[in-house]
């Protein structure tokens, strides 16, 4: 293992690497630097040490199908004949992954920037690059417009949402999590990323996400879902259920009392007819059709 992947699993692991986005794209820099350092002699022992290094990116990450689908993408039809044949093949490979994570962020941004009415309300819950992004988009074609957010327990990922909007000059009101609903009530449009994206047509996103999401369509207020296509978990496909992660009872409560068990859920579905819209690189579809534009254009993400 290179320092470099050792130092980038630990950063995803503990969080200090945050996003799907971000964690995929340091993911395949990592997978680039695995192939500079390799001292491998044969093709097959480097093909062995980008499978492992996989393997170790993915198991820091269960929900990640962002991070599986791109390492995915970087191993995809490698040319083994040789060591320089397959180091050249590899890096660029990795190289036009990356370039797809980048092309992805930015055509979400565009699509999703025309659901941002001027001078109304956004409200978003946790922390999600790509809303930041859309946001960001809306901003730079001159809409004004306002935050709602909710802090998002136990991590605070909705500080930093609230932190990034207000450095891009975007207003933010900031709520517990408890008062979602009233952060909701006057929103025009409730947007939220992903985690992952199931066969049915599921969103897999920070806990809160489904709670909130009923608030929005009782009281009427439209839910995108603004996530790279390439979220779409395709073991869904053959009935294995998305790993929702659970982490440790402390980042709740450090020390409760005895007879006090914590419980520290991450994510939770969003049910399909609660979703409005997925906004994707691909276009903006009903979640369950999404899963015919993926297959059509990344048809590499499916197991053989």
């Amino acid at each position: 293992m290179t320092s470099f992947l050792k130092t980038t699993a630990q950063g995803i692991e503990s969080l200090r690497i945050q996003g799907a986005s971000a964690i995929a794209k340091a993911a395949v820099l990592a997978m680039k630097d695995v192939v500079h350092h390799s001292k491998a002699k044969k093709p097959n022992v480097l093909l062995y040490e980008l499978h492992d290094a996989q393997r170790q990116l993915i198991r820091t990450r269960p929900t990640e199908p962002y991070l599986r689908n791109s390492l995915r993408s970087c191993l995809y039809k490698l040319v083994i004949g040789s060591v320089p044949s397959l180091r050249e093949s590899a890096l660029m490979r990795m190289q036009w992954t990356l370039k797809l994570l980048e092309r992805t962020n930015q055509e979400i941004a565009e699509i999703g920037a025309r659901r941002i009415p001027k001078g109304g309300i956004v409200y978003t819950h946790c922390h999600s690059s790509t809303v930041v992004a859309v946001l960001r988009e809306a901003k730079r074609q001159g809409k004004s417009f306002m935050v709602h957010n909710t802090e998002t327990r136990p991590s605070f990922q909705g500080r930093i949402t609230a932190t990034q909007l207000s450095k891009l000059g975007i207003k933010v009101r900031h709520y517990v999590d408890s008062a979602a609903r009233l952060a909701l009530k006057d929103a025009d449009v409730m947007l939220i990323g992903a985690d992952a994206i199931t066969a049915e047509g599921k969103v897999a996103n920070k806990v809160g996400s489904e709670l909130i999401a009923e608030a929005a369509q009782r009281i009427g207020v439209p839910l995108y879902v603004c996530t790279p296509s390439l979220k779409f978990d395709p073991h869904t496909l053959f009935g294995f259920e998305e790993v929702l992660e659970e982490r440790h009872a402390t980042e709740v409560w450090k020390n409760p009392p005895n007879g006090v068990s914590v419980d520290n859920h991450v994510f939770e579905f969003v049910q399909p007819e609660l979703i409005t819209g997925i906004i994707s690189e691909l276009g903006i579809f009903k979640p369950e059709l999404l899963f015919s534009e993926i297959r059509r254009n990344y048809p590499w993400v499916f197991p053989r």
